[in-house]
């Protein structure tokens, strides 16, 4: 892995950033949020940004990653991976798995999140994005957490 960025990806309400602080410490690396640098650069809030101008957004988030230290950890948004999935060549990219059911809980549950397609109801929204993204996901070259925990234990001394 090296002075290579670790990319912590996966669906929205996965857990890439509860994930981001116990990586970073497992691999002694600073980790960052890219929603909260986004948010910290540009001064503005993620959620509204998301919503009015999607293009822009996207356009800066993929900008910002490379802007980042190299050799960092970086939790990224949930829409990342599908809508980037060039940028991560070159990122060692280790995916957090969540099922459609806990996925679809914990979004149903956070008002906080912005609509990503408002014209649908929110189930219909949640059910087209989650299986969309899943197709997606499974054409970028990442790493589960799981194999990921392995390998880091693996190499812990005996």
């Amino acid at each position: 892995m090296g002075a290579q960025t670790v990319v912590i990806a996966g669906h929205r309400a996965a857990g890439k950033t509860r994930l981001l602080p116990l990586v970073s410490r497992l691999l002694g690396r600073t980790g960052l949020d890219l929603d909260a640098e986004l948010e910290r650069r540009h001064g503005r809030p993620l959620r509204s940004w998301v919503a009015e101008s999607p293009t822009t957004f996207r356009a800066a988030e993929r900008e910002t990653l490379g802007l980042l230290p190299s050799g960092s950890v970086v939790a990224v948004g949930g829409g990342f991976l599908s809508h980037h999935p060039e940028v991560l060549a070159g990122h060692f990219t280790l995916v957090v798995p969540v099922t459609f059911d806990t996925y679809r809980e914990r979004l149903m549950a956070d008002t906080t999140r912005p609509r990503l397609r408002a014209d649908v109801s929110l189930e219909e929204e949640l059910h087209s994005l989650f299986h969309e993204r899943e197709a997606m996901h499974a054409r970028v070259p990442t790493i589960s957490l799981a194999d990921f925990l392995r390998g880091c234990l693996a190499q812990e001394p005996a």
